[in-house]
């Protein structure tokens, strides 16, 4: 058996040099100064602007049992996968709209056999494969094709039209990424959000709880003053009643905060990938945070935001998408060629004396196309219109929530300093009105104010508690921050 084709090696050569030419496409550059968005030198709502971003924020709640529960419902969560899946597809779909750039090469072996019979033939007839004869039998002949070529075909993309739809499609595809990373950081923050949720709950069932004792007992004291006759009659069944409905009160308050912790648990187990039951550890108690908060500059934000991001690779993407759409109105140049052997003995088929090519190159020019060109460029220029108006609201929001956070932090330990003085206030004046009642110079009305006050500021407390933690992810969220590393 002779040596492969000349013509296939030559055509193989051709091709891998031709793998190698002309620039590759890459994702196009930022844009985001095209945002058109004055950014401030520095937050206005604190003067730790220069800080920076922070980062792991998860871990800096000090709760090993969040960092897990995140590292869980990120392996688990169907948002996370869906959006995993998202960025996969957007990968292969930039790989996809290179493919037109690139040298297309097949590979093809056809063999095919066939008989043919000669009707009306003067001549005796008969089958020369195997050897029979007849004067009343037809002529016929057998033969047999074999073929074994390599074709390419290769659009030359002298203006860089297809250069730039790969380009768009990278963009694409980075924009599917930072979707993703939002996913997760998303998630993140729902977690900690709904676990945050569950201890609050469970300290208010037991802030409920303490409030349902203290009044029961108080009850039973009214309730024994106006068995024993102790006071006027219609005064005394008032004031029995009135902490009967504290009481109640108290077990609606005590029914809600109970509601509350099993809605959040069973969000939980969801964010977990998990069926929703009821599950929860009542020992944990609310981190305290830190004094001050994390921050970061403008230009942070802008750069690590992963929904910035997203809407700047968008934009970005739609401009290079005009950019093909323009260039499609230029000729386009292609060549093929194919190289190969055909014979009718398959052991020759190697042989370079039954060696056949073909080279061919070919120009089209749009003339007449109904509009269309025109019409797609003026679609892509729309496309990017909206794009870049989606960018400037995704801006513009990004240092809203910011400086909305930023600012809240500041009210909310305003809040819980006041409330902190107001229930140690509370407390006194409720120790102060029972010693009062018990001597018999107090009156059991202003036990009942005391207690509801030092129900409500120990309420009031947890809850601004909570607030506070659930501003600090909104803080971290907002400035991009990344949560495990």
């Amino acid at each position: 058996m002779n040596a492969p084709s000349a013509y296939l090696r030559h055509l193989i050569g051709l091709l891998v040099t031709v793998l190698f030419v002309g620039c590759s496409a890459t994702s196009p550059d930022s844009r985001l100064s095209e945002s058109g968005i004055a950014v401030p030198g520095s937050w206005a709502a604190t003067k730790e602007a220069t800080a920076g971003v922070s980062d792991d924020w998860i871990r800096r709640f000090g709760d090993s049992r969040l960092v897990d529960l995140v590292t869980e419902a990120e392996k688990a969560n169907p948002d996370v996968k869906a959006a995993a899946a998202r960025m996969r597809a957007a990968e292969n779909i930039a790989i996809t709209a290179g493919a037109d750039r690139r040298p297309q090469a097949n590979l093809e072996f056809n063999g095919s056999r066939a008989k043919q019979n000669f009707i009306g033939f003067p001549i005796f007839g008969g089958d020369p494969e195997d050897g029979s004869s007849g004067e009343d039998m037809v002529l016929a002949s057998r033969t047999n094709t074999f073929g074994l070529s390599l074709g390419v075909r290769w659009e030359i993309d002298l203006w860089g039209r297809v250069r730039a739809g790969e380009s768009a499609a990278l963009a694409d595809a980075d924009a599917a990424k930072a979707d993703w990373q939002a996913v997760r950081v998303s998630l993140a923050a729902q977690v900690a959000k709904a676990y945050f949720t569950i201890i609050e709950s469970n300290e208010q069932v037991n802030a409920s709880e303490e409030a349902l004792r203290i009044l029961g007992e108080t009850e039973e004291v009214v309730r024994q003053r106006f068995e024993a006759g102790q006071s006027d009659a219609g005064s005394i069944g008032s004031q029995l009643r009135l902490a009967r409905s504290d009481v109640e009160a108290a077990k609606a308050d005590l029914a809600e905060s109970s509601q509350r912790r099993e809605s959040a648990a069973r969000q939980l187990e969801v964010l977990l990938g998990k069926y929703p039951n009821v599950t929860y550890d009542a020992s944990r108690s609310l981190p305290v945070l830190s004094k001050t908060p994390p921050a970061g500059i403008p230009s942070d934000v802008l750069m690590r935001r992963p929904d910035v991001l997203a809407a700047e690779r968008r934009f970005a993407s739609r401009g290079k998408a005009v950019k093909e759409a323009k260039l499609a109105i230029f000729p386009r140049l292609q060549l093929t060629g194919s190289g190969g052997s055909s014979t009718d003995d398959l052991s020759q088929i190697l042989n370079s004396d039954f060696g056949v090519w073909n080279i061919a190159a070919g120009v089209v020019q749009p003339i007449l196309a109904g509009g269309q060109i025109r019409s797609t460029y003026q679609q892509r220029l729309a496309n990017e219109d909206e794009a870049l108006a989606s960018l400037q609201k995704t801006v513009l929001n990004a240092f809203l929530e910011v400086e909305t956070a930023l600012g809240n932090e500041q009210w909310l330990m305003t809040r819980e300093r006041a409330l902190t003085k107001s229930l140690a206030l509370a407390k006194d004046a409720d120790e102060e009105a029972r010693n009062s009642f018990r001597d018999g110079v107090g009156t059991i009305i202003s036990v009942f104010e005391t207690q509801r006050r030092v129900i409500l500021a120990r309420r009031n407390l947890v809850a601004v508690r909570y607030a506070r933690l659930e501003n600090r992810i909104n803080l971290h969220l907002a400035l991009g921050g990344d949560f495990l590393n």
